[in-house]
């Protein structure tokens, strides 16, 4: 029985050894161990890591630059490389200049009329249909077109008037292109209404809305007008007039 005992004393006092060497081991652990070895460097130590490019050299492109630029640390002034930079920008800026114009000039062309609206820009009148002291309306880009064709007693009448007199000033002969033929826009210009023609005072145009009277070349000669009525941009060949 007394040798049971020790035995079990024996086996007692061991492992309480082992777990006391344990612990010691466990937590008292040097601090210095525990802040060198890092998890890094513990994973290094487990499975040594190369990096790869350490062992690469730097590629040299010496052979294909120029010589004035082989030494970095000085300022060199290369004639050939300002000439070729030079002619970049310029080139770069001639290119840049035409598609500019190609892009105004296509912009503006979205905004101008087309071909159906330009068919109508110009308008072309038989004058053999029109007899002599007869005023002829035609409608032309949405306006009233007055062809008047003049008698010799009309064309002497206002060509006797003293243009310093009128509001407009403006001689006869400098609204027509032959004597006979009268080309108007019939809008006055007051506020735009339609003259009746061989009307009013003057034996021209009398504008029933507010009293404006021209005479029988299209100037103003009495009421609220404040110019002559317009003359379009015009052109005869033989007995075909065309506006526009």
């Amino acid at each position: 029985t007394e040798k049971n005992t020790e035995g079990t004393k024996m086996a007692v006092f061991r492992g309480l050894s082992s777990v006391i060497e344990y612990g010691t081991s466990r937590f008292f652990r040097p601090a210095l161990s525990v802040t060198t070895l890092n998890p890094v460097s513990r994973l290094q130590a487990r499975h040594p890591v190369r990096s790869g490019h350490t062992d690469i050299s730097i590629p040299s492109f010496d052979d294909y630059r120029k010589k004035s630029t082989l030494e970095t640390t000085e300022n060199t002034a290369d004639v050939s490389r300002k000439a070729f930079s030079y002619i970049v920008l310029g080139t770069g800026g001639v290119a840049a200049t035409y598609a500019t114009k190609n892009f105004v000039t296509s912009l503006l062309s979205t905004m101008s009329p087309d071909a159906a609206v330009l068919s109508f820009s110009k308008i072309e009148i038989d004058l053999t249909g029109i007899p002599e002291g007869k005023n002829a309306i035609f409608k032309w880009r949405g306006k009233p077109l007055f062809v008047r064709h003049r008698t010799a007693e009309e064309i002497e009448s206002v060509r006797s008037i003293d243009t310093t007199s009128l509001r407009d000033p403006q001689p006869d002969e400098e609204r027509v292109v032959y004597p006979e033929w009268l080309v108007l826009i019939g809008v006055c210009t007051h506020l735009g209404c339609v003259p009746i023609a061989n009307a009013g005072d003057y034996g021209g145009y009398l504008c029933p809305c507010h009293g404006s009277h021209y005479d029988a070349s299209g100037r103003i000669m009495k009421g609220p007008a404040p110019a002559n009525l317009e003359v379009p941009v015009c052109a005869f060949e033989g007995d075909t007039l065309t506006v526009g």
